[in-house]
């Protein structure tokens, strides 16, 4: 083992000789750790340095050992590409010589070449210099000290001190020594003073190229190793690893002045004022107060400023609870007052049912003093599920971005802020990170702060993660990780500082892994005692962050007592003063936790009034034949042959003035693209659709990526249309497009699950932010969901949608019957939390896409959406139920013979999506088409009293039925069964027809699927 080459401390792989050609080849391949090819690195001959005198080129990557691999691969291709010295080292080593017996100094070595490599100050001899074993010890040691410059760069964050309570390494890593020590690298103090050339990949000697050992280990354990721990090794981008150098280890790089340090200390002080104020006034209400993590103010203050500094005009941030009302008032400007009313106990003067006030969120407009530009900050709301406001504020952040043309992200930016244990623990945020980059889903880089207590709720790191970080997750998208003491505010503002820039620059996430701790327990009831009694006895001697930043500027003479006081009793009467206007109010205005404003949306409306949803025929021709008809360029757009041949079925259909549900669909979409609607639909393959139904993107079957979307050329003024495949993820996506939804409501954005069942994955973001947003938040959406649903004997898998999951949160009570009037659709729509529909026909389909955009609010509509039907025969539309005078049909009544003599009809079979078509087929096989009326519910919630208590009068001496495919215990039937009752006054009992009760969604078996459905068909029609 060569001396130059061993560190004790797992910081400098060894490098063995090499005795023979393959070997040689293999030691060369793994002596540099990170090595990258460079795209545009030269591809021309090369002039490479004598053996004696390894000289680096600035494209290289910074490490000999790679410069010497590429001259291997050169002479084995061509032994005259490199100087006569590598020639005869290289032929020597591939003949099973050992480096120091293969270098060989030729007679054309110039005695000055190798001085060169020898400091000034070793104590070799001149006249030593010409052996090969003072030669190839000049050569190793310099490739030692890049070693070691590369190991600190590697890992020196494992031994950095990053923990405020000195009790461990903040990852569990407990490998790692706690400190480096130069003899580890086989150096003796002698050697101390020798100077060596620095490598090109650091920047730690500023403009000096060359310095003394002491000096290099010195400066590289300031950079790397004390309150800052910097991974960014493992990005596969030279220019990206350079910039982060240039940030961190030039000399001074990392010095404020008087200005900034007094500004850090202001912030503080704000920071722990309020806390302390909460305390005093409300000492018994949870807060989730930011103590022993206060410089988070000044931090994200530093982000904002530095972020407003370079550009940006509005900052969506989304976080979990701890700290929340700190950052509204302290980094958001939101007025004092405002939250004090959420600790009175006042009513509220929204009429829902709110939520608790380190949820809820807020938006802001206000002057940053520091650049002396307006921008907009908004806080987005979130429940207690820590991660799940991850997508939510990337959605938003993206919508933002679309609707001001910045195509960069150089105007809107995000924030988010984590907690340690919930940020590797939440696999929604893996998700979140692999939209980052993705085309229709990038907001061009995030800036991550963790808030790393060290602690989650009162589980030690080590049984809460695996990986060595809680923000290894982060790696996955080569996002650099700066970890931080947050005990250290000068530090974390360089920090800050660096991450804005990065984003600015590369615009890609980042990741600020503010290593502190939590003062308090979970909340500031809790007890952290029982669980970390050690770790809380330190905590309780811990000297709080602000005064100990005061007493170093004391020290530094930057303030003085009395400024450090004056700072003190201002802030307190701000907070005084707020607290004396609190208590004149009555009412909580839940308009000033508005995260997503739309202002002037309401303005000037019939909050009652519907705009109509049919269209002019015309306008259906001319989207219909568009959508029909081959890329312009037909003849060298190179269609496939099956996709040839949907569009002729899609002209005939237009020219018979019927539609099928994708043809409806693209007629909806284009139709409201006209009008300067917005439409963007995401999911799993929607661009195809998953039956291949939708081909809203066709693509040249002989050139790559070479696509042509009809849908974005109807018009020549149209809106844009935004078709999106996602990445496989519903959690994600679907939170992304609830955040997108916010934005603008004029606006048509959904998001179709490949399989109904697909939305049990994103079952938190329908629970939170669909179904209750606007009851906890006063935040509408349009948001359309698209859940495929249907029993067709393909197993338990992608049949159902579970729409009694949706039916059960449905918010209207159905013991009541509302007024009848003229508004009674409209006003039941305003009223409901969501809307659930099954559609069973293409022109109901299209009315009700409209619909989202036509009326004078905003709600989620859930849709099962058709599978089979996509191409039954019978499930077909004529263009007249679509045009100027049609509407959407709530219920669809009997048209045929029973529906003509209602007196002669026995049996009355409600029903609602495919099974209808089941129904008809046995009914008229059974030729009862006369005795048995079928009626579809196409909107199931908020469910149509008035039309279900007409048409049952009109059948007055009939028996009543609800039919459906699914379980007793699923489907529709429970949900609608009180309802029925409710609306026919309990005078008249409705049988249920359909499958018994069962765990599962549908059988496995194609045959007991069959007998299944023949059973219900049986029950439902048998007279």
């Amino acid at each position: 083992m060569h001396r130059a080459h061993q560190v004790v401390n797992g910081l400098v792989p060894f490098l063995p000789r090499a005795a023979g050609n393959k070997r040689f080849a293999v030691w060369l391949r793994q002596s540099s750790t990170t090595s990258s090819s460079n795209p545009n690195q030269p591809t021309g001959p090369r002039k490479y340095a004598t053996a004696s005198a390894v000289k680096e080129e600035p494209f290289l990557n910074g490490s000999s050992s790679t410069y010497i691999e590429e001259m291997y691969a050169s002479w084995q291709t061509d032994p005259h590409s490199v100087h006569k010295s590598w020639d005869v080292f290289f032929r020597a080593s591939s003949a099973g010589a050992a480096p120091g017996e293969a270098y060989t100094r030729p007679p054309t070595l110039a005695q000055p070449e190798v001085r060169s490599l020898v400091p000034a100050t070793s104590p070799v001899t001149s006249g030593a210099l010409f052996g090969s074993q003072v030669s190839e010890r000049v050569i190793d040691d310099h490739l030692a000290v890049q070693a070691i410059v590369r190991s600190f760069q590697i890992r020196g964050h494992h031994v950095a001190q990053l923990d405020p309570l000195g009790i461990s390494s903040a990852d569990l890593d407990e490998s790692n020594a706690a400190q480096l020590v130069y003899n580890d690298y086989y150096f003796n103090d002698a050697d101390m003073d020798r100077v060596f050339k620095l490598p090109s990949t650091t920047f730690i000697g500023g403009k000096e190229r060359s310095l003394k050992l002491r000096d290099i280990l010195k400066r590289l354990q300031d950079v790397y190793c004390r309150h800052i721990g910097v991974e960014y090794m493992f990005i596969n981008s030279l220019e990206q690893c350079n910039w982060i150098r240039k940030k961190m280890e030039p000399p001074g790089i990392m010095n404020l002045d008087a200005n900034q340090k007094r500004l850090i200390l202001a912030r503080l002080t704000r920071a722990s004022g309020f806390e302390a104020f909460l305390a005093r006034k409300w000492s018994s209400e949870k807060r989730f107060g930011l103590e022993g993590v206060e410089v988070l103010i000044p931090a994200m203050k530093q982000i904002v400023d530095k972020s407003s500094e370079l550009g940006v005009e509005y900052i969506v941030m989304g976080m979990p609870h701890r700290g929340r009302l700190n950052i509204l008032v302290n980094v958001c400007r939101k007025p004092l007052e405002q939250i004090f009313t959420q600790f009175a106990a006042l009513e509220s003067a929204y009429d829902g049912p709110g939520d608790v006030k380190y949820h809820i969120g807020t938006y802001i407009e206000r002057l940053n003093r520091v650049t002396n530009k307006n921008i907009k900050l908004a806080v987005v709301a979130n429940p207690s599920h820590l991660e799940a406001v991850d997508p939510i504020v990337q959605g938003k952040t993206r919508a933002e971005q679309f609707y001001r043309g910045d195509r960069d992200g150089k105007k809107v930016m995000s924030i988010l802020l984590h907690g340690d244990a919930a940020f590797c623990g939440q696999g929604v945020v893996f998700e979140t990170f692999h939209l980052s980059d993705l085309p229709d889903y990038t907001t061009h880089g995030t800036i991550h702060i963790v808030v790393n207590n060290q602690i989650g709720f009162t589980t030690d790191p080590r049984h809460s993660r695996s990986s060595i970080n809680c923000t290894d997750v982060a790696r996955v998208v080569n996002a650099p990780i700066f970890h931080v003491n947050a005990d250290d505010p000068e530090a974390v503002m360089h920090v800050c500082n660096v991450a804005a820039e990065w984003r600015n620059t590369f615009h890609k996430d980042v990741v600020i892994d503010l290593v502190c701790y939590r003062r308090n327990g979970h909340n500031e009831a809790d007890e952290p005692m029982f669980t970390q009694p050690l770790m809380y006895q330190i905590i309780k001697r811990q000297r709080p962050v602000t005064e100990k930043y005061t007493e170093k500027l004391l020290s530094e003479g930057i303030v003085s007592e009395e400024e450090v006081n004056d700072l003190k009793a201002k802030y307190e009467k701000i907070c005084q003063d707020a607290f004396d206007k609190a208590q004149k109010e009555t009412h909580v205005k839940f308009k000033d936790w508005l995260d997503s404003p739309w202002t002037g949306f309401f303005e000037g409306k019939d909050p009652l009034k519907v705009s109509p949803t049919g269209v002019k025929e015309e306008t259906l021709l001319h989207i219909g034949k568009r959508f029909a008809s081959p890329p312009p360029n037909a003849a060298e757009f190179v269609v496939h042959k099956g996709i040839e041949r949907i569009l002729r079925n899609r002209m005939a259909m237009v020219e018979a003035r019927t539609v099928d549900y994708a043809l409806a669909e693209a007629m909806a979409f284009g139709s409201l693209l006209k009008e300067g609607i917005h439409v963007r639909l995401s999911g799993q393959d929607v661009e195809r659709g998953t039956f291949s139904q939708r081909h809203h993107v066709l693509h040249h079957q002989n050139v790559d990526k070479a696509t042509y979307r009809p849908l974005c050329h109807l018009y020549p003024d149209q809106a844009q249309y935004s078709v999106c495949n996602s990445s496989l993820s519903e959690y994600a996506v679907l939170g992304f497009e609830v955040g997108f939804s916010m934005t603008n409501p004029n606006a048509l954005v959904i998001w179709e699950a490949q399989y109904g069942d697909f939305n049990n994955v994103a079952q938190c973001i329908f629970d939170q932010f669909i179904s209750a947003g606007q009851a906890k938040w006063v935040r509408q959406s349009g948001l359309v969901v698209l859940l495929p649903h249907g029993l067709e004997g393909m197993g338990p898998e992608h049949s159902s949608a579970r729409v009694e999951r949706f039916l059960q949160m449905c918010a209207d009570d159905p013991d009541y019957f509302p007024p009848e009037s003229d508004e009674f659709v409209v006003r039941q729509l305003h009223d409901i939390n969501w809307i659930i529909a099954n559609c069973s026909t293409p022109a109901n389909y299209f009315h009700i896409l409209r619909r989202q955009t036509a009326l004078p609010f905003r709600k989620p509509l859930i849709l099962m959406a058709p599978k089979s039907l996509l191409r039954h025969p019978e499930a077909k539309s004529s263009f007249d139920m679509m045009t100027e005078n049609s509407q959407f049909l709530r219920i669809i009544p009997d048209e045929g013979p029973a529906g003509q003599n209602p007196s002669s009809v026995k049996r009355v079979v409600f029903c609602t999506g495919k099974v209808y078509y089941d129904l008809k087929r046995s009914r008229s096989e059974r030729k009862v088409d006369k005795d048995i009326a079928l009626v579809r519910v196409e909107q199931i919630s908020p469910f149509p009293y008035d039309l279900v208590k007409a048409l049952c009068a009109k059948y007055p001496s009939a028996e009543l039925v609800w039919a459906q495919e699914e379980h007793k215990n699923q489907g529709a039937w429970s949900y609608v069964a009180p309802r029925f009752a409710t609306a026919l006054n309990k005078n008249r009992p409705v049988r249920y027809a359909g499958r018994q009760t069962s765990p599962s969604p549908a059988t496995g078996s194609k045959i007991t699927h069959i007998r299944e459905l023949n059973q219900l068909l049986d029950e439902a029609l048998h007279l």
